[in-house]
């Protein structure tokens, strides 16, 4: 028997254990999912928008896998670190050991009032209304969405997911699975504009047409997008493709077809000053309506979170221009735009995680075609799939082919690996280490226990935030 240990229950690490069951090998394998979180499905559960109902129902497929009988899921057992197996324990319990540990720190933007009280990670904004057990009673709930103006920095589907979130009437997020309490601040917000800001051209950007399309879907709000923004990118006036250059991506005519739509709808007249702005002297312009509206801007590079009372007051952007290599210069031009609430969307980084070789500079694991590298050499038994492996890019079905390849990899080392001596009981091993492991019963009554919670507030199941909620309800069987 093939005893194998997944670190992680993200789409990375079930597919993982999928590619594992499907093949034939190998005909006996074990695989116990573990996860720090006594919940499974990682990003898909605690990263996608809960509005986003089809992406979230990718659950349901994680799920089969998860309750093969050859999988066992092993929740509550975090791996490196002061209170977590190390990977050199780990590795004395199973024959194999792949970590799918993702890349959960944000990229910072790196310029002067960062860290203003205002100022977040869109990935903390996420985890706030996603109920990530981590984040519990966030500063968002208090005074965050008591802004007027909000700016999100990106132009990814992250942003436009937050964006998104911050202009939806918190009426519609009843249906979802959104906690209770964030639900409360978001019915509460006095968010009315929102800008989504980069520091590139609109062919340049990165969200999908689908999620771009959603938010001119949304009831009560406003896209404006600003023409003279979008005739400074070459391709918006040659959507087929420039002259001697290859044609563009089919997702990029798209976004650019539908900015194009927004624009000659009468959207525009962004340019220059912003309305709701900061004008002379730090004081906010007049609004032109009372409805939401979210502005969509390109070539503007922040340079400055300006403060004002203690607080994030704005941001002053540098504008830019191409520069013909498919980059951008500054022009020597600035402008600020007034907000009180300022999101960063502009990318994830790998962690180390304490006991495992790491790459800084890429925010990654060393490896070879998974194969986990120590001193450039293979370590016997060590892989890496998904984010930690190839850096945070693709979408969630890209995880399916790197998968594949650790699988392959680690398949070509089992005759060599099942040689090593594996534990009979890993999970009566981590028990005797002082670990309590939550079961796959366990996220069930998890399950029960959030259906129930929503049941008694009139809603479909609605997550429960906090980690003693979680860790009670898992301990609840007879729920």
């Amino acid at each position: 028997m093939l005893s194998v240990a997944v670190v992680g229950s993200g789409p990375s690490g079930v597919y993982t254990a999928q590619a594992l069951l499907q093949q034939s090998l190998v005909p006996d394998v074990r695989v116990h999912v573990l996860d720090r979180l006594p919940t499974p499905y990682g990003l898909v559960r605690y990263g996608v928008a809960p509005d986003h109902e089809k992406i979230k129902s990718l659950q349901n497929s994680l799920r089969a896998v998860l309750e093969d009988e050859r999988v066992t899921f092993v929740g509550n057992v975090g791996v490196g670190g002061a209170d977590g197996v190390s990977p050199a324990r780990l590795a004395e319990l199973y024959h194999a050991v792949v970590y799918c540990v993702g890349a959960s720190a944000d990229r910072a933007l790196a310029v002067p009032g960062e860290n203003l009280p205002g100022s977040y990670s869109a990935t903390r904004f996420v985890s706030w209304y996603s109920a990530h057990p981590d984040i519990g009673a966030d500063p968002f709930a208090r005074d965050a969405l008591g802004a007027r103006s909000a700016v999100v920095i990106g132009v990814g589907n992250v942003a436009v997911d937050v964006a998104r979130i911050l202009a939806r009437g918190a009426g519609e997020l009843r249906r979802t699975d959104v906690p209770s309490g964030a639900l409360r601040a978001l019915e509460e917000s006095r968010v009315r504009e929102v800008h989504i800001v980069g520091r590139r051209g609109p062919s340049q950007a990165r969200f999908t047409t689908k999620e771009l399309r959603e938010l001119g879907a949304l009831p009560g709000a406003r896209v404006v997008v600003d023409p003279v923004e979008l005739a400074l990118d070459p391709a918006y006036a040659a959507p087929d493709g420039l002259p001697g250059a290859l044609p563009l991506p089919a997702v990029v005519r798209r976004n650019l077809e539908v900015l194009r739509g927004w624009s000659a709808g009468g959207g525009a007249g962004a340019a220059g000053a912003v309305p709701g702005g900061v004008g002379a002297g730090g004081e906010p312009g007049p609004a032109a309506d009372a409805g939401r509206r979210i502005r969509l801007r390109f070539f503007l590079r922040p340079v400055e979170l300006l403060e004002r009372g203690g607080r994030v007051a704005g941001v002053r952007f540098a504008r830019t221009a191409p520069d013909g290599t498919g980059g951008v210069r500054d022009t020597g031009r600035y402008e600020d735009i007034e907000a009180q609430l300022v999101l960063r969307a502009v990318g994830y980084r790998g962690v180390e995680l304490p006991g495992l070789p790491f790459d800084p500079v890429h925010g990654t694991v060393p490896h070879a075609a998974g194969r986990v590298l120590r001193g450039g050499v293979p370590s016997p038994g060590e892989y890496v799939a998904g984010w930690i492996k190839r850096g945070p890019t693709g979408v969630i079905g890209s995880n399916r082919s790197c998968a594949k390849e650790t699988v392959a990899s680690l398949l070509a080392d089992a005759a060599a690996l099942t040689r090593r001596t594996a534990a009979g009981d890993p999970l009566a091993v981590l028990r005797e280490w002082g670990l309590r492991p939550v079961e796959w019963t366990g996220w069930l009554s998890i399950e029960r226990a959030e259906a129930e919670l929503g049941r008694s507030l009139g809603r479909g199941p609605v997550k429960i935030p906090d980690w003693a909620g979680l860790l009670a309800a898992a301990r609840d069987e007879n729920r």
